[in-house]
């Protein structure tokens, strides 16, 4: 959310970022917030006078009671009680007001960065660079479900009896790899000098709000029926959630926390659900990591964070690229993003493994994350990247490191976390 203060000050930069954004139909909103703006100033500094008024006035009471002027007393007593009921409503109105001017100002999309490329939509992303030479082997690469089942590591009928679509069993070695994956992305965050956290796995919607759009909170949070609660997407919520309404010290910042999480997601929009496969799901298991830091060094740290990403994956000699998200393809909080994205050999192409967004202050401003400054207190910025998604990763292990004879070699790196296991046999 953007200030008040920079709208009413930069209502053309806002309306411009918008277009940039190719959401015009939120152009309106800009002149709907200043209005308002201007109008909740208005009833502030008519309060203000009347208080001033009532406040005049009782000093006056006490010396007319005292000189015995008692019906001008009672005037001015009688007006002290028609101020306190203009007061009530104009704090109702002045109330009522400033939460229509937060829903509009939650709408309004935050300011991107200059570099940001422009673009209506991900096919307009830009590639950044690329890690290790992609390589094609000179037999036919299945589709991913189909060397699960043929591993024995993946029962979807089950699942789908228990659960429905989008859910799924992983079995034996195959929900060990998932796991080892895990394992190692906690130990290579830690050596990277984060801290280790397990989150709540639910939050309240006002942490909600917090954190993302209206728009991304409809297609993705889970409604828990009856409570204030919500299944979290992504562990970034609930970890950026535990700062809400803090003020720290600049010398104890940056924050950098690495949380493991399940996540939970309608997937509800243009995408779906897959009927077959574990790239689109309602569940699956990841490695997260966020940054708390002065706004100075955001910028910094996004480029941090997303080679630790790409330095994870070329650990297992698997190739990735890295992917600037264009104007049209970040969400309304972010400011800048880069996706990681895994090469297919069966489809000849990257997909998406990974995403690194830096948010400036806006879920700092929302949550009221703040920095004790020597002039007054400020507002922290946050970082979000995926360290690791398994589901996405055993996709990219199993096409990258499977033989002709159907078996899949376990990146090295994985084999402690495997029991030394070193290769997966087909069962069929």
């Amino acid at each position: 959310m953007l200030d008040i203060k920079f709208v009413r000050e930069n209502s053309e930069l806002v309306k411009e970022n918008i277009r940039k954004k190719f959401q015009d139909s939120k152009l309106p909103l800009v002149d709907e917030v200043i209005k308002l703006d201007i109008q909740i100033r208005e009833l502030k500094l008519e309060g203000d006078n009347l208080r001033a008024e009532r406040n005049t006035s009782s000093q006056k009471i006490g010396l007319l009671m005292r000189e015995k002027k008692i019906d001008e007393a009672n005037r001015i007593k009688a007006r002290a009680v028609e101020i306190n009921g203009l007061l009530v409503d104009i704090e109702k109105k002045e109330a009522q007001l400033a939460e229509e001017l937060k829903t509009k100002m939650m709408i309004i999309p935050n300011i991107i960065d200059p570099t940001v490329p422009i673009g209506r939509d991900d096919s307009e992303n830009v590639e950044v660079e690329r890690f290790i030479e992609p390589k094609t082997p000179n037999f036919e690469i299945p589709y991913h479900l189909d060397i699960l089942e043929s591993l024995g590591g993946i029962d979807l009928d089950s699942a789908r009896k228990v659960a429905g679509n989008g859910f799924y069993y992983l079995l034996g070695d195959i929900a060990r790899l998932h796991e080892a994956v895990i394992a190692y992305a906690r130990d290579f965050m830690i050596q990277k000098g984060f801290t280790y956290c397990i989150p709540p796995f639910m939050i309240r919607s006002n942490v909600v709000t917090g954190v993302m759009s209206f728009a991304e909170m409809d297609q993705m949070m889970y409604k828990i029926e009856g409570e204030d609660l919500y299944l979290i997407g992504t562990s970034e919520h609930s970890m950026i959630g535990r700062f809400i309404d803090t003020i720290h010290e600049k010398n104890k910042l940056p924050y950098t926390l690495t949380s493991y999480s399940p996540c939970f997601r309608k997937e509800k929009g243009a995408h779906g659900i897959e009927e077959r496969g574990i790239y689109r799901i309602h569940q699956f298991e990841k490695q997260e990591m966020i940054v708390v830091c002065e706004p100075e060094q955001s910028k910094e740290w996004f480029d941090k964070l997303w080679h630790y990403t790409v330095d994870l994956f070329t650990s297992m000699k698997i190739p990735v690229r890295a992917l600037e998200c264009c104007s049209g393809d970040l969400a309304d909080l972010k400011v800048k993003s880069i996706d990681v994205e895994a090469w297919s050999p069966r489809q000849q192409k990257y997909f998406e493994v990974g995403s690194c967004s830096n948010l400036g202050d806006a879920q700092a401003r929302r949550l009221a994350i703040r920095i004790k400054g020597e002039k007054g207190n400020y507002y922290a910025h946050t970082l979000n990247n995926t360290v690791v998604a398994p589901p996405r990763m055993l996709i990219a292990v199993l096409e990258n490191f499977l033989q002709e004879d159907g078996s899949v070699l376990v990146p090295e790196v994985l084999w402690p976390y495997m029991g030394g296991t070193q290769v997966l046999k087909p069962k069929k």
